[in-house]
């Protein structure tokens, strides 16, 4: 292929480091968005980025996948989207020369995707878990875990006991929103009714926490701090 291009699906928080990475790097790369507001705001930030609708397989041709596109990012908002993503692109990858990779959010997607043709999954909750088992064993490998994967310094696992009083006594996992709302992956939890075994977060599992709770959680300092003090622990 001649004039390679690297196409990113999903103008998010899933894909904010990766394209701060390839603009660093002055790769080049194109966002794709089926959401006027995301482009809107890329090309606010002055990045390439192009309104597509990833439905319709002349939008995809039109943009080089088949052709001009060498490696696609699948970081859509749903698993049900990245695997259409990952079937569309994969169907008009004739020579299969294209590189695909998906993020997924689910578990159980993760199979679904490889069968669509993706060639890397990248599962969030599998690396987190992996991340803790390298803090406890291999210190120094937590680092280049760091680099390699997540592509920052600033990255730490924090235990977090819930206070009392705190607003998070009776509150359900689902309700965290710790993505969302401070850019954190909830790793587990330790419910210290139950013992202190780690309790990893999948995602499909539900839990009521309480106050004595431990939750295990990954993420930069400050976004550590700032959830820190919303929730009501004094340091």
């Amino acid at each position: 292929m001649e004039n390679q291009l690297i196409a990113i699906f999903g103008y998010n928080s899933t894909s904010f480091e990766l394209i701060a990475q390839l603009s660093e790097k002055q790769s080049p790369f194109i966002i794709v968005d089926n959401n006027p507001e995301h482009i809107e705001h890329a090309e606010q930030q002055n990045l390439p980025a192009k309104l597509l609708d990833y439905r319709h397989d002349e939008g995809l041709i039109e943009l080089g996948i088949g052709s001009t596109i060498s490696t696609l990012f699948c970081f859509l908002e749903h698993d049900s989207e990245n695997v259409f993503l990952t079937l569309s692109a994969r169907a008009l990858d004739k020579q299969n020369q294209l590189q695909i990779i998906s993020i997924v959010k689910r578990p159980g997607s993760a199979e679904k995707l490889l069968a669509a043709g993706a060639n890397k999954i990248i599962d969030p909750y599998e690396i987190c878990s992996n991340k803790v088992y390298q803090l406890l064993t291999k210190p120094s490998i937590t680092w280049v875990l760091d680099q390699a994967v997540f592509g920052r310094a600033d990255l730490h696992t924090a235990e977090i006991t819930i206070p009392d009083p705190s607003i998070l006594d009776k509150t359900l996992i689902s309700q965290l929103l710790l993505s969302e709302q401070y850019n954190l992956f909830l790793i587990g939890v330790v419910d210290k009714e139950l013992g202190d075994k780690l309790y990893f977060s999948l995602g499909e599992q539900d839990h009521t926490l309480d106050v004595g709770d431990i939750l295990v959680i990954l993420g930069a300092n400050r976004d550590i701090t700032k959830f820190k003090k919303e929730i009501g622990v004094n340091e």
